[in-house]
């Protein structure tokens, strides 16, 4: 029972009055004074209690029965419709001549004041429970710094850099190469010259070395639908190494999920996290920021513990790890 925080009497303090007048022979000056409310009151809750009962002696809302202003609930439902969309408040006022204002205020009151995945399909969420049963790869291309930035100059042009010539070996993109494993959230990544299905292999044999040296077997390997993990030789490199090679569904990056969200945070970590003053300098402090992300870096996914401790604790349960 929801009380108004001004009210004088509990709902026990109304039964104990109506008592006292109806059970008792008080009167409504006595049973006022000893409650400590008003004779008014204390007639009220009597009179609500002989015209309904136990049931009138409850709160009644002070909302009033009628308001001849609230937006109508077919408006309501169409504002519910649009936002199912994902047309933000100020596109659904718009369409429907609504105040912006009014159209928030609907939308906070009906539980749809955020997007989030509001008219998207439910997120499907998984976890491999073995270290190795499943890797996920992925490629991001980083643009090669040829010159101090304009966060070190001060300005968007190179005039008045000491010493800066620009070089055409420094121009161009970076591929960084990525890979990390769906149980534990252990990552292996290398910043290569190209995405070509050759340096995808040396990448994937390289990246399997890694998780061997750290008493994980790979099994299954996950990629997107890049030219270079279609190729023949891709499938055959993966049957050397007695891998069963999935593939995403084409536009369908969630899949690959656990990758995508590594890249974004490694880019604000490591490739964004700091200013450097040439490629050779960025590259150089990969091997430090990836050292902190795995043994250090508290994971959220992980009950916040770095993928490290997560491998050794699946190893324990499962037997293997020396």
């Amino acid at each position: 029972m929801k009380l108004h925080r001004n009210a004088g009497l509990s709902l026990k303090g109304r039964r104990l009055l109506v008592d006292r007048v109806l059970n008792d022979g008080w009167s409504l000056a006595e049973v006022s004074e000893a409650t400590g409310v008003s004779e008014r009151t204390a007639c009220k809750w009597l009179a609500r209690f002989r015209a309904e009962g136990e049931h009138g002696l409850l709160d009644r809302s002070s909302a009033p029965k009628c308001c001849p202003s609230r937006t109508p609930d077919e408006r309501v439902e169409l504002i519910a419709a649009l936002r199912r969309l994902r047309m933000t408040g100020a596109e659904i006022a718009e369409c429907l001549d609504m105040a912006l204002t009014t159209v928030s205020g609907i939308l906070t009151r009906i539980g749809m004041g955020k997007l989030g995945r509001l008219g998207l399909e439910p997120a499907v969420r998984y976890e491999r429970s073995r270290p190795g049963e499943l890797i996920h790869i992925d490629v991001k291309k980083l643009g090669r710094i040829a010159r101090p930035g304009w966060r070190v100059t001060g300005g968007r042009s190179s005039r008045g850099v000491p010493g800066y010539q620009r070089k055409e070996n420094q121009l161009g993109w970076e591929f960084v190469h990525v890979c990390i494993d769906d149980a534990t959230r252990l990552a292996y990544v290398e910043v290569l010259d190209d995405e070509r299905a050759i340096t995808a292999i040396g990448f994937l044999r390289r990246a399997v070395a890694f998780y061997l040296a750290h008493g994980v077997t790979v099994e299954r390997l996950l990629t997107d639908n890049g030219n270079a993990y279609r190729s023949g030789i891709h499938a055959i490199a993966c049957r050397a190494l007695n891998i069963k090679h999935l593939r995403t569904r084409p536009y369908r990056p969630q899949t690959n999920g656990k990758a995508e969200r590594f890249i974004r945070t490694m880019l604000a970590g490591w490739a964004y996290g700091a200013i450097y003053r040439n490629s050779s300098e960025r590259t150089a402090a990969l091997s430090g920021w990836l050292e902190l992300y795995n043994w250090r870096r508290p994971h959220g996914a992980l009950n916040h513990k770095p993928p490290g401790t997560r491998l050794k604790e699946l190893n324990n349960v499962l037997g293997f790890y020396s």
